[in-house]
């Protein structure tokens, strides 16, 4: 395994460090002015004037659509992206978007690009490519535990031309932008089939009837409206057109599959730059704060987070190299393990980075005066998103169950092997 980044991805990596330092970083602050004005006049979820200018210089300084690997359509692959990926993580509210590499609407592109048919690629696809509209992805439910995809109730039914779906969905994030255009919604189509076939995808127009949007869920508090936030959906005799229909029906669970396995990955490697962001402030708050007549990184408690956060941070980044390079080599399929190992990992090291973090920054750690309250909750929510760390951890124990007892058989039928010959 060689994890030496590629000369372009180092080349793009210094562009970016320039491009946070001299516009993201900055921007941040203003982000959240123009929040707070647009909340105060009725208007939460217009789009924030700063992050158009976001997206034009990130344009202009070839940072746009970074995510895109060549089986999509790109040019990076997972090893290129991966340190990329970690630098925006350090502003995860402004730099993904800004550089039109932020979900849900990745993996919704993702999905276009290898499964969408011309059609839906020139409508969609490409307007989103372009960073001209925004899209919604609608799998899970309110009323049944989405952490089993086959628990989904929504019902996508074949009627002639048309699909007719009825349902309700929620955490669709995004929906509430008013430059959301499209859902991507999974339901099933045929609930009498094999549990890997029940399910189907189908576009969506949000502004077809019998769409609503009920309301938004906040996270921890946080409405993230500037980002289209968190919506529960409800679909009342929804039509539309068969060709709307994504793949093949019944390939719904497939495709959700290809679509999680990038999507947890590019959330990793952004959790990373979370905790190194966040080391970085624990680092210098604890130099600038004196507590009973010395500074607070002289105590030997605040020392052994030091060292312990910055292990943990390198472990986490190995293993996530480590998975880009196997789907690189392999793909996703033949990743899938490490792809759940490091959904287990690194939420989980960067929460505890964070929490120290916090607790260095004493009352000030919980408030809006420091990004790090608001990186808490979206790393908190990622041992949540796209699968909770119990179902992937049984699915990892259940693999390992079945590696052990292969290896154990391997080595019972060789000593077998072996008596026979010496009988």
């Amino acid at each position: 395994m060689d994890f030496t980044p590629s000369v372009r991805s180092e080349e793009l990596s210094a562009r970016l460090n320039d491009y946070m330092t001299e516009v993201i970083y900055p921007a941040e602050a203003v982000f959240d002015r123009e929040s707070e004005e647009l909340a105060l006049r009725g208007t939460p979820w217009a789009p924030r004037p700063v992050m158009e200018e976001l997206k034009a210089e990130a344009k202009a300084r070839g940072l746009w659509n970074l995510f895109l690997t060549p089986s999509f359509g790109g040019t990076l692959s997972n090893s290129d992206y991966a340190p990329l990926a970690e630098i925006s993580g350090r502003s995860p509210l402004l730099a993904p978007e800004a550089m039109n590499c932020s979900a849900p609407d990745t993996g919704n592109m993702e999905v276009l690009a290898h499964f969408g048919t011309d059609a839906q690629k020139k409508q969609w696809l490409e307007p989103l490519l372009e960073g001209k509209i925004r899209s919604a992805f609608a799998m899970t439910e309110p009323d049944v535990a989405s952490s089993d995809a086959f628990n989904i109730a929504t019902r996508i039914t074949r009627d002639g031309d048309e699909y007719v779906i009825n349902g309700r969905k929620w955490w669709t994030s995004g929906a509430l932008s008013p430059l959301c255009r499209i859902l991507i919604v999974m339901g099933k189509t045929d609930p009498d089939a094999s549990r890997h076939e029940q399910q189907s995808m189908v576009l969506v127009p949000i502004d077809t009837p019998g769409v609503k949007v009920v309301r938004h869920l906040n996270v921890f508090g946080y409405d993230d409206a500037g980002h289209g936030g968190h919506a529960l959906v409800e679909f009342t005799d929804v039509r539309v057109p068969a060709a709307n229909l994504i793949g093949k029906e019944g390939h719904g669970f497939a495709i959700s599959q290809a679509r999680l396995g990038p999507g947890r990955i590019h959330h990793c490697m952004r959790a990373i730059g979370m905790a190194e962001r966040a080391l970085e402030l624990l680092c210098a708050r604890a130099d600038g704060r004196t507590t009973f007549g010395q500074a607070v990184s002289q105590q030997g408690v605040i020392r052994d987070w030091i060292a312990e956060s910055r292990i943990k941070i390198e472990q986490a980044r190995l293993l996530v190299l480590k998975t880009a390079w196997l789907m690189d080599k392999v793909g996703n399929k033949g990743a899938h393990t490490e792809i759940q190992a490091i959904k287990i990992l690194v939420p989980a090291m960067a929460e505890w980075v964070l929490d120290k973090a916090i607790q260095v920054h004493g009352g000030g750690g919980v408030s809006q005066d420091f990004p790090l309250a608001a990186l808490w909750a979206q790393t908190r929510t990622l041992r949540l998103a796209d699968g909770p760390d119990e179902v992937h951890k049984a699915s990892l124990g259940r693999r390992e169950l079945h590696r052990q007892r292969a290896l154990r058989d391997e080595r019972t039928r060789k000593v077998l092997e072996q008596d026979a010959v010496t009988r």
